[in-house]
């Protein structure tokens, strides 16, 4: 028994979120390799501190590992989707 007023037929925009999932999944990877050697790089003393560093590397993983999951349950919905409802 529905309780919302959302349609019947309402529908997530999958495709809108694998086009920035596939686009924002190799932009954090890459965001975090390179706060990654930066922070490998830094000196005692230099600013912005390795501690920073670090955190925005781990940020930017953690960013990329989301997009990586949204584009594997994205994938799996379109795929169910072409199937059709069993």
């Amino acid at each position: 028994m529905r309780t919302g007023t959302e349609p019947v037929t309402a529908r997530s925009p999958v495709r809108l979120r694998r086009l920035l999932s596939s686009l924002f999944l190799p932009l954090f990877a890459m965001a975090a390799a390179l706060f990654a050697a930066w922070a490998a790089a830094s000196g005692a003393g230099d600013s912005p501190g390795r501690g920073a560093l670090v955190t925005l590397a781990a940020v930017c993983a953690a960013l990329a590992v989301a997009a990586a999951v949204d584009l594997l349950v994205v994938g799996r919905r379109l795929r169910r989707e072409r199937v059709g409802p069993r």
